[in-house]
Formats: structure tokens, C-alpha cells, sequence
């Protein structure tokens, strides 16, 4: 490939399996970056699990990590 894999499902072990892949994706891929390496598109919906009130903050730690990274 030309490099543009940013992110991948995978298991414990870190390996790219069926049943670490939700949804399907081709070759387990989870995001990928435009060739620039600019645009970062993804597929999995972090925000959805920002849910507080449901004890539920894994996306939180996902993006805090994200604007972390990106400060």
C-alpha cells in the first residue's frame, strides 16, 4: 500500500482478525489519511460512547489523547 493505513482493528495480540473487526472493513482497516496525510478519516464513532451519565467514557479518553497529540 502507499502508506495511508493510519488505524486497524486488532485483538489482544495485535493482530488484524475477523473477530476483532465490527463491521467488515477490508483488511480490518479502521481509518485512513488522505495522501498529504492532512485529512484523517475514521470509521468507528468514538462520540457515540461519550455517555457520562451511563458511566460510559472510552471515546472521552479517545479524543482528550486525540487533542493531546494534536496540541
Amino acid at each position: 500500500g502507499d502508506g495511508r493505513v493510519a488505524l486497524r482493528y486488532v485483538d489482544e495480540a495485535g493482530r488484524a482478525t475477523e473477530a476483532a473487526n465490527p463491521n467488515g472493513s477490508a483488511a480490518g482497516i479502521a481509518a485512513i489519511t488522505s495522501t498529504s496525510r492532512r485529512i484523517f478519516g475514521l470509521m468507528p464513532h468514538p462520540e457515540r460512547v461519550i455517555g457520562h451519565e451511563l458511566g460510559e467514557s472510552d471515546g472521552c479518553r479517545f479524543f482528550t489523547a486525540l487533542a493531546d497529540a494534536l496540541a
